[in-house]
């Protein structure tokens, strides 16, 4: 069974039912199949000559593209305990930062000039959202991090800046006027909350309306103001860096109590030749030589990576809450609604898999026999009911996925 009792709670939450119709899924883009996302380029042709290399302007990506919340439910969203917001504005030419949750009544007027809401994570709570994120699954989901929505008022904006990462930036409501700079000066300025650049020297400038999109590479300059109320969505690519994933593969292998095999794991540190000394301060040279002769020793797979990697990218981040259904489905109950209904992951569940195991949100498992439902839920997302009749034999299936079903992992139907 799932074991994620700080990340589960049961009953439905109330931001589970911001979106009142229904979203239509995306199946996961072609990567040989042109598509006006990327301005008349398939996915591999966009990923060979613009990913992480340079901009590109891509005017209609979606053509009558419209928010996926509106600004009454961005805002009660903001609200909430499970989001992760910020506001920033301007008060007399001083950039102010702060972190939600934000009551509505606390947010500044609408009417009011230069502000910014920015709602992280939104593809987590909102399942039109979660449709617009999954068109661009022609990147691996291990790099896909999340969906943000920037609401800002005339004038409203974050100041000049870059990312560390990819970015892609669509309009869905009002207009925007993005100006970006391939310049190598990335000073910013000091004592301010936001990362705002010293010197920003735009060199190119253009003005997005709903359904264009502007896709940056890392670390290309950006400044986006709004030129009246405007919505903006961000999605956001995640970049690990390496001292992340050596510190947190390092912390991996001995969690699991993997050192031992190097004959270091448990073993204490003894000194029998230490010497009387005269500066108890100082460090003794043999204990920093025996920390370099357990580190000479430590060693790992092809598969420890795998393994490590599976489950630090699909795990939750840590202000995410699994809803379980508030009246669980008996098991025979599910298996007939998800032959009528099919089954889906929850948007806030990450499925991955690699040669050897899988991995669901964080946790590792052995594939289990006709391992190939489980592709084709990993990278669809959903089975289709007529596809889960035709499955539904594999006993071993049905059980599992009922068990992901009362964890609030995958949902069933149109009421789970």
């Amino acid at each position: 069974m799932p074991k994620r009792p700080l990340h589960h709670r049961a009953g439905m939450s109330a931001l589970s039912a911001l979106s009142t119709l229904p979203a239509t899924p995306a199946a996961p883009p072609s990567p040989d199949v042109a598509t006006p996302l990327l301005g008349g380029l398939t996915p591999s042709q966009f990923m060979r000559r613009y990913w992480q290399k340079k901009p590109l302007l891509i005017r209609g990506a979606i053509p009558d593209a419209a928010a996926p919340l509106s600004r009454d439910a961005l805002f009660e969203l903001a609200a909430s305990e499970d989001a992760e917001s910020r506001l920033v504005s301007q008060i007399r030419g001083r950039w102010r930062l702060e972190h939600g949750p934000f009551d509505t009544d606390a947010l500044p007027s609408v009417k009011r000039r230069e502000w910014t809401l920015l709602v992280q994570g939104v593809d987590l709570h909102d399942d039109h959202a979660r449709a617009l994120l999954d068109r661009f699954r022609f990147v691996p989901d291990a790099r896909l991090d999340d969906l943000m929505i920037s609401y800002a008022t005339d004038g409203g904006g974050v100041g000049p800046h870059f990312d560390s990462y990819d970015v892609f930036l669509l309009q869905v409501h009002g207009k925007r006027r993005w100006r970006i700079s391939a310049q190598r000066d990335l000073t910013l300025k000091p004592g301010l909350p936001l990362k705002v650049l010293q010197h920003f020297e735009p060199e190119q400038e253009w003005l997005l309306e709903p359904g264009d999109m502007l896709y940056l590479p890392p670390h290309i300059a950006h400044d986006g103001v709004a030129e009246g109320e405007c919505m903006t969505c961000s999605i956001g690519f995640r970049a690990p860096s390496a001292n992340e994933l050596i510190g947190q593969f390092l912390y991996y292998l001995a969690e699991r109590g993997d050192t031992a095999r190097t004959q270091a794991g448990e073993r204490l540190y003894r000194d029998p030749h230490q010497s009387a000394v005269a500066h108890p301060a100082a460090l003794p040279a043999a204990l920093i030589d025996e920390l370099g002769s357990i580190l000479a020793r430590v060693s790992w797979t092809e598969r420890d990576l795998a393994s490590f990697l599976g489950s630090y990218l699909s795990e939750p981040k840590s202000h995410v809450v699994f809803d379980a259904p508030d009246r669980p489905l008996g098991e025979a109950a599910f298996i007939r609604r998800a032959q009528t209904s099919g089954v889906r992951l929850d948007n806030k569940t990450a499925l991955l898999y690699g040669t050897r195991s899988y991995f669901i949100n964080g946790e590792e498992s052995a594939f289990p026999r006709g391992r190939k439902w489980l592709f084709e839920l990993a990278d669809a997302r959903r089975i289709e009911g007529k596809r889960f009749v035709t499955l539904s034999a594999d006993r071993a299936m049905t059980a599992l996925l009922y068990e992901w079903y009362c964890a609030g992992w995958v949902r069933v139907g149109a009421s789970s």
